[in-house]
């Protein structure tokens, strides 16, 4: 397969860099929202466009009113998001979410899918239980109660948990905390009794959540797919997110990268264009062919894993990494190479620099997809 949109893709592209440019720039949005130090971080007018534009079902199979479209369409608008660091709950809600949302009833998918596709309802998804990303541990319990269940334990740093409408949260059901199996994803609603949720602000302005689940009582048809079979779910998410998260990176980068070009070709120093000083020229490069080669990888894993390739999950956390390592390298830079003045808040390139960091972190880190590639590999 080619590493390059089609016409159809390349038309997306087209609507979305338009689109997010116009409406999602940083000034309109990112410092809007942050300034006003909103409980959410993001605008829902914007996300309401979002389900006007189609974005927010690109994911969502035409039977249920979707566009049936998969993640390389998904990734053309996260690209976009990142390129303007426009804050949005497009990953967790449209890509995340969704991704789940499939495996579920049909009831399940008409009570929420309906609110999704108008930009009208917010989802996040509740996985991790510490610092850093570790889904092959869960110790969130599920016990069986009359037809139903009841959740109890903690989760940290959901994205968007304060704003969401339905929450997807990943608890035990059976077996050790370790174990692989014995899984369950559960879709409970913002206002369930015994969830409580203490907001954060990230270093990004975005805001997530540290959540405690107090004995939540859920009926049975808030399970996603199959008691005890969550994990073959929470791993299908996992992957669109996690390539999700890297299209936005290259994004990250993309944006950095263009707004250092540009201030290499204004800014003088000595009387001559800093542009034109050799050493910057190659540092210049070498960052291009970077965000190239992790671009073809975000590609190459999309690709594969809307082909259903057994070579996808593999490929995801190549990309993973290989973005992690390329956009941190174009946010710093294009720090040192604004100089001075890349360190106020007056330039937006610092903007990037704190956005790659929680970007970075989110659904495992450079060094988490490295070593997953490494244990793939049979290492």
């Amino acid at each position: 397969m080619p590493l390059y949109h089609d016409d159809d893709q390349a038309m997306l592209a087209d609507s979305a860099r338009q689109f997010m440019a116009e409406e999602g720039a940083i000034n309109k949005q990112l410092r809007h929202w942050r300034d006003k130090g909103c409980k959410d971080g993001f605008g829902h007018e914007l996300w309401k466009q979002f389900g006007e534009m189609g974005f927010t079902g690109i994911l969502v199979a035409e039977d249920d009113g979707g566009l049936g479209l998969g993640n390389v369409e998904a990734g053309i608008v996260l690209e976009e998001i990142g390129r303007n660091l426009t804050p949005s709950p497009f990953l967790t809600s449209s890509v995340l979410a969704a991704t789940a949302l499939a495996q579920g009833s049909d009831d399940l998918r008409g009570r929420y899918l309906p609110g999704l596709l108008t930009g009208d309802s917010v989802f996040a998804v509740a996985i991790d239980e510490g610092a850093k990303h570790h889904p092959e541990a869960i110790k969130t319990k599920a016990e069986k109660s009359g037809n139903g269940f009841k959740l109890s334990g903690k989760k940290d740093f959901v994205i968007h948990g304060a704003s969401a409408d339905m929450i997807i949260v990943a608890a035990r059901t059976s077996g050790g905390d370790s174990d692989a199996d014995g899984l369950t994803l559960f879709a409970v609603p913002k206002d369930a009794a015994g969830l409580s949720q203490d907001a954060v602000k990230l270093v990004d302005s975005s805001v997530a959540t540290h959540m405690t689940l107090d004995g939540v009582a859920l009926a049975g048809d808030a399970v996603i797919g199959e008691v005890d079979g969550g994990r073959a779910v929470l791993n299908r998410m996992l992957n669109a997110g996690r390539i999700g998260a890297a299209a936005e990176g290259i994004g990250v980068a993309r944006g950095a990268m263009d707004m250092t070009v540009d201030y290499l070709k204004q800014r003088k120093q000595f009387g001559k264009l800093i542009g034109e000083f050799q050493a910057l020229q190659h540092r210049a490069s070498h960052l291009y062919s970077e965000v190239e080669i992790a671009r073809a990888a975000v590609i190459k894993a999309q690709q594969l894993l809307d082909a259903g390739s057994q070579k996808a999950e593999l490929m995801v956390s190549v990309a993973k990494a290989k973005v992690g390592r390329t956009a941190n390298l174009a946010v710093r830079e294009g720090v040192q190479m604004h100089g001075g003045i890349g360190m106020t808040d007056e330039y937006d390139i610092g903007l990037y620099m704190k956005r790659d960091r929680a970007l970075s972190e989110f659904l495992g880190d450079a060094n988490y997809h490295t070593e997953r590639v490494a244990q793939l590999n049979g290492y």
